[in-house]
């Protein structure tokens, strides 16, 4: 069987989107060394988050050459049995469509969205659904939300969980402390948090909340780091900041490689994830690989990820966000107990078990269209693309 993958997400720090797709490629080498693979990548570089075995095209970063004339023109060349995108599919494509929708934000919160985006989205993720031999989701929540989205069968809707890759996990602390010391250049303990800097991801709640708890309690001596991608919405968190008074205690590291993310993560006293809405959630998983206290949103996905292995709050109400910190910055005993729980939780999920699923999927679709297609006894690689 032949597998094609729109992977034009690595390299361009989609976040969440291109975790998954590098995570499920890497994964699908382990698991799966008999079918083949194609998968479609835009950026310079984005070859290296490719499995070595794996055939490697190239298709445009702009969306409407990609979809509208790439995709269909590549397929046609390598014949697969089915291709596998996230939230849209290309037009054109005449082979079976399996779509992963992390979630409907965009339906459910368009205010969270510039009107461009929420108009484009809402046209092309509907018509992808409905085409769709498969949808892919990453949580009970985020199923149920498109199914009552879209008006579909329940059992067009499979939900295969995100995991924390294993590059995530505990680390020498003091090493990894001064390694944020030589990144941030300031040597005190600290609150984390990560996610893009947009409203969604609730930093200015989450600003809001760390100077209550310091007026609260002063003699804490602790930062506040955010790290997350800086958007349209950056300069709004910034000033929230700086209108708190604690400007010289909060930092703004920007997007930063999985490297000094593995740091932060260990160095932290806390993590904290205080967004409004999530189909997943992975850094709750990340944090909790890497062995640190979480405190969390109560809403959308984010209970089921966390089950009971995280300290939950309300995240509209900046008195519970500075309640769940000083809870686990002030109660020893309490963060050691959501440390050990956090491991435990994490190491629940795994990239593999998702690759299977996700394998099985497609196989089911495979076997559901007549079997595998002819494929041709060579492939042309037309100029400027790459292949492995």
């Amino acid at each position: 069987m032949r597998f094609a993958v729109d992977a034009h997400a690595i390299g361009r720090h989609l976040t969440g989107n291109e975790v998954y797709i590098r995570s499920l490629l890497r994964a699908f080498a382990g698991v799966d060394r008999k079918s083949e693979f194609v998968a479609y990548v835009s950026e310079p570089g984005a070859e290296q988050w490719v499995p070595d075995r794996f055939q490697v095209r190239r298709v445009a970063a702009n969306p409407y050459r990609r979809l509208g004339w790439d995709l269909a023109r590549l397929m046609r060349i390598d014949a697969p049995d089915l291709i596998h995108v996230q939230y849209t599919a290309p037009l054109l494509t005449k082979v079976p469509t399996v779509v992963t929708v992390h979630d409907v934000s965009f339906l459910e919160h368009p205010e969270y969205f510039t009107r461009i985006r929420r108009t484009q989205l809402k046209m092309t993720v509907s018509r992808s659904v409905r085409q769709a031999a498969r949808i892919l989701t990453v949580s009970e929540f985020s199923r149920d939300a498109i199914v009552r989205a879209y008006g579909l069968e329940p059992g067009k809707v499979r939900v295969v969980p995100n995991a924390a890759n294993p590059e995530f996990r505990v680390v020498g602390r003091e090493r990894a402390q001064q390694t944020v010391r030589d990144l941030l250049h300031f040597n005190a303990p600290f609150i984390f948090s990560v996610g893009d800097l947009q409203p969604r991801k609730n930093q200015i709640g989450l600003i809001a909340a760390f100077t209550q708890l310091l007026m609260e309690h002063p003699q804490l001596p602790h930062h506040l780091v955010l790290t997350g991608k800086e958007t349209w919405f950056a300069a709004k968190v910034k000033e929230a900041a700086r209108a708190s008074g604690l400007a010289s205690r909060i930092h703004f590291t920007g997007f930063v490689p999985d490297a000094e993310l593995l740091q932060l993560y260990n160095a932290c006293d806390c993590f904290v994830f205080p967004s409004f809405y999530e189909g997943f959630g992975l850094p709750i998983l990340e944090a909790m690989a890497c062995g640190r206290a979480v405190a969390c949103s109560n809403t959308s996905a984010m209970p089921e990820v966390a089950d009971g292995a995280g300290l939950l709050f309300d995240p509209r109400q900046t008195g519970e966000i500075k309640r769940a910190l000083a809870d686990i910055l002030l109660d020893a005993e309490l963060r050691g107990r959501l440390e050990r729980l956090g491991i435990q939780r994490a190491a629940f999920f795994s990239w593999e078990k998702s690759a299977r699923a996700t394998l099985e999927v497609y196989k089911e679709i495979v076997a559901a269209a007549g079997g595998t297609q002819m494929k041709p006894a060579r492939t042309t690689v037309a100029a400027g693309q790459s292949k492995r």
